[in-house]
């Protein structure tokens, strides 16, 4: 048997490649939209995707299933369990198998045991591999896609606050405690193959480890200490952070099937310099992807400061509409990664770039201030021409904050500029420093020009001893 994980760091996503090495075939379990990195690896292992399964309708990143299914002799293996609310709506045209609890499935040799394990969506699906073709008649590993991760379990509020469907959060947390206690009698040598790592918003405090076992799970999983679903189901809806804004549009096109993408397009188009007044309009969004720095010292008027990180993809998918028309500033060597990380989930719509060079060759660009916490105890926080906003998220907020300061989660800030009062000069900070940079950006596009960023953000607010309020 082959095995090979594949880990999005944008999204923090796993996806996962099985092959048979008697029979040749591969399966690929909840395919990115990229598909790339699979194509490559059967050319260069000898495999032929034949299959793909997907644990759930994702929420957080576009699925690749239907993309692989239309470019090649695939198979789509989907759950059919749930309500019908949340069926797949895409698949008519396409070869595929829907599956239920208990049904099983080969590639090749190895078979794949499907069990429906509800609570992070009621679809949700999770798959037990066996190696039969090397010999094995128990269990190697499951697939649980979001419903247990390293050293958490997949949140059960998203299609209650993303997506609209409401009491589904505490129906959501009951079913979680019962799937548990199926995935609590595996044998604990069976490996834990989670869907995503540290960083995904899928989950409120899952491991960077990518890989563990059902037995550790059960000793240092805090969700499998619980043995009273009451207790359980308050704890797991407590605190989870908010859910980006993208993930509802996220359920609506992996429910109805992704766009596919142009294969003939295999490059962005340069955008000269004169020609971005062009994107300065409600339907456009111009985002200049560099660093912070960089940006805080020059960047053209009217432009969104998202620096291409780790990050990039999260803030995107808060900040931009998916029917914005979207123009570069980036790095030329960064345009076509930057443009993948736009379309992992569902930004497709770009429209070119212009090289970051260009930009900082000009005269006459726009800028912003940063200033130190000890600036802004001695100089700012008594002059009412000053506001100071946070922009961290809710739970950041509730364990302390300065006293007397707005508080607007950055992916909210957009779509909430009326509660920041026009003739006052805003002062934005995060917990660093990283995200109030991208309010800036915000704040200053939508007319606050003198906006200035808290440099080291509430982290160096505590260090220099001021007082926090919670």
């Amino acid at each position: 048997m082959f095995f090979k994980s594949f880990f999005d760091e944008n999204l923090a996503q796993m996806s996962y490649m099985v092959g048979c090495q008697k029979t040749g075939e591969a399966i690929i379990i909840d395919p990115a939209r990229d598909l790339t990195p699979y194509f490559d690896t059967a050319k260069k292992e000898g495999f032929s995707i034949t299959k793909a399964a997907e644990t759930h309708i994702h929420a957080d990143f576009l699925s690749g299933a239907r993309e692989l299914a239309n470019r090649e002799e695939v198979t789509l293996y989907l759950s059919n369990e749930g309500e019908d609310d949340w069926k797949y709506q895409y698949i008519d045209e396409l070869d595929h198998q829907l599956v239920h609890d208990q049904d099983h499935f080969y590639v090749g040799n190895v078979r794949f045991d499907v069990m429906h394990t509800p609570g992070h969506t009621p679809e949700s699906i999770s798959f037990l591999l066996t190696d039969e073709g090397g010999g094995s008649g128990v269990p190697m590993g499951i697939f649980t896609g979001d419903f247990v991760f390293v050293g958490d379990v997949g949140r059960p509020d998203l299609l209650e606050k993303a997506a609209g469907a409401e009491g589904t959060a505490s129906s959501g947390a009951k079913q979680m405690f019962q799937s548990l206690k199926r995935f609590k009698v595996l044998p604990d040598y069976v490996q834990v193959w989670p869907g995503h790592g540290a960083g995904s918003a899928c989950g409120k405090s899952l491991g960077a480890v990518p890989v563990s076992t059902v037995g550790y799970e059960k000793i240092n999983n805090w969700a499998l200490q619980y043995d009273t679903e009451d207790k359980f189901t308050e704890e797991l809806l407590e605190g989870q952070p908010e859910p980006p804004k993208y993930f509802a549009m996220m359920k609506k096109l992996n429910k109805e099937g992704p766009a596919l993408l142009n294969s003939a397009e295999t490059e962005t188009k340069s955008i000269r310099l004169s020609q971005s007044e062009e994107y300065k309009n409600e339907q456009s969004i111009m985002i200049d992807t560099r660093s912070s720095g960089e940006f805080s010292q020059g960047h053209l008027e009217g432009t969104i400061n998202i620096p291409f990180n780790k990050s990039f993809a999260n803030w995107a998918g808060w900040i931009v509409e998916y029917d914005q028309q979207i123009a570069l500033i980036a790095e030329e060597n960064q345009v076509n990664e930057v443009k993948k990380a736009l379309q992992s989930i569902g930004l497709d719509n770009v429209a070119g770039y212009i090289p970051a060079q260009e930009v900082e060759k000009q005269s006459g660009l726009e800028s912003y201030r940063n200033i130190k916490p000890k600036d802004l105890e001695a100089e700012y926080r008594d002059h009412d021409d000053y506001i100071v906003v946070d922009v961290r998220n809710q739970s950041e907020w509730d364990e302390g904050h300065m006293e007397g300061v707005y508080h607007i989660m950055l992916g909210k800030l957009k779509d909430s500029l009326d509660q920041i009062p026009s003739n006052k000069t805003p002062i934005v900070h995060c917990h660093s420093g990283s995200r109030s940079a991208i309010a800036a950006s915000i704040l200053q596009a939508n007319g606050y020009k003198d906006v200035l960023n808290l440099e080291g953000g509430f982290a160096a607010w505590k260090e220099i001893e001021q007082p926090v309020k919670s």
